[in-house]
């Protein structure tokens, strides 16, 4: 069997790297890695490769700084290319980036299986590029692996029942990566005070808004009276930045470059609090029992908002404050996203489909 596996950006790197660690322990699989190049600074992609023992891209593509249409054109020509020539009998992509999109659409047109992981998942914002991602992946994939009961109930409300789809409850394959490389985990080359909150911006909807990005630095600033704020700039943010004229360097926000994930574990595991508008990270921060703050207004992770793990606070500076100040942290005793096995789960349903 071959499966060829789809990645561009930096959480797909986290997923595949546990999946492709368990495809490794069958000697009759044979894993082609195509990397899209839509991360392309090397502190968000080659370093995850290196750093986490994935085995290096078969494929880089090298596709990345394009609009959505162009980027996402431009992958589907050359996915297809490939599949052509390798004839896998699965494609197995993940998430809701662009990369994830042309991946299915590829091996769909070619009648090639397609395997989504994290399916289901829904933050019902159609203004969202990774709402639209997910939904018509799941629509064409031929597996889905969805990681909670929220996700398999959204794929019903849609009518998946009477799809020709499997829909496999597997757990969170990011579960899987923290509980395995937390050992590993090491702290960043910056001076760390006992108490700070982990903070990382980079969604469209908030870096594409003057008032948005103001508005959450200003909240930012405000905290940092309080406790160090510890931000890894993401690259789009740091450019948005400085068409505003924010002087990173000497803001009371201690911006650092971007971390790799072993890096990003220690912070998680250290920090007091996490503000962000990242998906995996408020997964990730529910993981090591750290309350986070959504810098959006509605989240695919619903069930951590049901429960009393995270409060949505938007990009308005007054909500952020508010909720900043009402924040507790709660009893981390459920059990939400699996055991930690979604990638053995995920491999024996692709060898015994």
């Amino acid at each position: 069997m071959e499966i060829i596996t789809i990645v561009g950006a930096r959480p797909q790197f986290v997923k595949a790297a546990v999946v492709s660690r368990e495809i490794s322990k069958h000697a009759d699989i044979r894993e082609t890695i195509v990397h899209t190049g839509q991360h392309f600074d090397p502190n968000m992609s080659n370093l995850f490769f290196e750093e986490m023992c994935i085995p290096h891209p078969t494929y880089n593509l090298n596709i990345n700084n394009l609009g959505h249409g162009a980027m996402t054109g431009k992958m589907l020509e050359e996915i297809e290319k490939i599949l052509l020539d390798r004839k896998p009998d699965w494609v197995l992509v993940y998430g809701d980036t662009n990369s994830t999109l042309a991946g299915a659409l590829a091996a769909k047109k070619l009648h090639i299986k397609v395997a989504h992981v994290e399916a289901g998942l829904r933050s019902f914002n159609m203004e969202m590029p990774e709402e639209i991602n997910r939904i018509l992946t799941d629509r064409i994939s031929d597996t889905l692996f969805c990681p909670t009961e929220t996700a398999i109930e959204n794929l019903r409300q849609e009518g998946f029942d009477h799809f020709p789809t499997r829909i496999v409850t597997s757990g969170d394959v990011m579960l899987d990566a923290a509980l395995f490389y937390q050992t590993h985990s090491r702290p960043p080359k910056v001076e760390l005070s006992d108490h700070f909150v982990l903070a990382t911006l980079h969604r469209a909807e908030n870096t594409d808004h003057p008032q948005h990005l103001m508005d959450i630095i200003h909240a930012l600033e405000t905290i940092s009276q309080e406790q160090e704020v510890i931000c890894p700039l993401h690259p789009r943010t740091r450019s948005k930045l400085e068409t505003q004229n924010y002087d990173t360097k000497n803001s009371p926000i201690h911006f650092i470059e971007p971390v790799g994930y072993l890096e990003m574990l220690y912070l998680l595991n250290h920090c007091s609090l996490v503000m962000t508008d990242s998906g995996g990270l408020q997964k990730e921060s529910f993981f090591f029992k750290k309350y986070c703050i959504t810098l959006r207004n509605e989240t695919e992770w619903t069930e951590l908002v049901e429960n009393g793990y995270n409060s949505l606070a938007g990009n308005s500076y007054e909500v952020i404050m508010d909720t900043y100040r009402k924040y507790h942290v709660p009893n981390f005793s459920k059990s939400l996203y699996g055991n930690g096995h979604a990638a053995k789960i995920i491999v024996d349903t692709l060898i015994h489909p």
